[in-house]
């Protein structure tokens, strides 16, 4: 693709105003995260996971293959989601009414009329 054929490719993409706030931010996150590399400190596990593999088989040895770590399950069961729901209200009843909860009761508040309320009852 010739560079005519590019700039017609992104003409339809606006430029975002960013804020200076923005700008500040991102500079700071990449001063503080910049760092020289030294690749002797780098290792790539799949490469040499890939190399074992290779010299494993080229010896002649068994491949095993991994076995796929089983993920849970995204999907929720209703019914036991509503059970449990139900199981944790049952106990919070149980402990409302269990004798070593507070005895004596609060008066009951007055319930205070809206203005609307109060506007139509006179």
């Amino acid at each position: 693709m010739n560079c005519a054929m590019k700039r017609d490719y992104f003409d339809g993409i606006k430029n975002p105003k960013i804020s200076k706030d923005m700008i500040d931010l991102a500079s700071h996150i990449l001063d503080t995260k910049a760092a020289h590399f030294d690749p002797s400190k780098f290792r790539d596990e799949y490469e040499n996971a890939l190399k074992s593999l290779v010299r494993r088989k080229a010896a002649g040895k068994p491949v095993k293959s991994a076995q796929r770590e089983e993920k849970p399950d995204n999907v929720i069961s209703l019914m036991d989601a509503l059970k449990q729901s139900l199981k944790g209200r049952a106990s919070t009843k149980r402990a409302a009414h269990s004798p070593s909860r507070r005895t004596t009761r609060r008066p009951a508040r007055k319930a205070h009329r809206s203005a609307a309320q109060a506007r139509k009852a006179s």
